[in-house]
């Protein structure tokens, strides 16, 4: 998910001269690029190749929002997280968004609605995150990964926004759902939902 650069911005690009595999991991496939700077002079670029992802912004029909609590080991804290996952080559966002809400929550959305992407890390990694919001649940079980453990919480909204105010909720996927989600529910950002 890249678009081009504008011809206007040449004067910021880098061109890669040279790149070297760091790290090849079951998940993770890292790099390091030599690259000419926009005034000639070279540098080093590390950055991790991601596959992308999606996230999902779930209400159920109270308007309450699904989330997910989650223990992350690099920053060996729980987590608060919107339900999200990583793409399988090849895989569909929307096909995405419809298996990872199934198998970490256990719920499935009558509706869909896409609302955008973000770019979580644009430092190190190619990772872009695709939002999406789902609603007219129906619940099941969960059908998680081994080794994951996931717990489903339920908030309303102001608890959701007063949990992102006061720092229990850090992760940036989640934030850039809080900004979605506000815009969405004042009516500035309109979605297009479909079955």
């Amino acid at each position: 998910m890249q678009s081009p650069p504008n011809a206007s911005d040449q004067h910021l690009i880098e061109t890669q001269l040279s790149k070297t595999e760091i790290l090849r991991g079951n998940f993770l496939h890292a790099f390091r690029d030599e690259v000419s700077l926009p005034n000639g002079m070279h540098a080093t670029r590390e950055y991790v190749v991601h596959p992308g992802a999606v996230m999902i912004i779930p209400f159920l029909d109270n308007g309450d929002l699904v989330l997910e609590r989650q223990y992350r080991y690099p920053v060996q804290r729980v987590m608060i997280e919107f339900p999200a996952g990583k793409l399988d080559a090849g895989e569909d966002t929307l096909a995405c968004a419809k298996r990872e809400l199934l198998e970490e929550t256990g719920y499935s959305a009558r509706e869909w609605a896409k609302a955008g992407v973000c770019h979580p890390v644009i430092g190190y990694s190619t990772e872009f995150i695709e939002i999406w919001f789902a609603r007219g649940l129906s619940s099941g079980p969960q059908f998680l990964d081994e080794g994951e453990f996931v717990e489903v919480i339920h908030a309303n909204t102001a608890q959701f926004f007063d949990w992102c105010k006061e720092g229990s909720i850090t992760d940036a996927k989640t934030l850039s759902g809080a900004l979605w989600l506000q815009n969405v529910l004042s009516g500035a950002w309109p979605l297009n939902w479909q079955s």
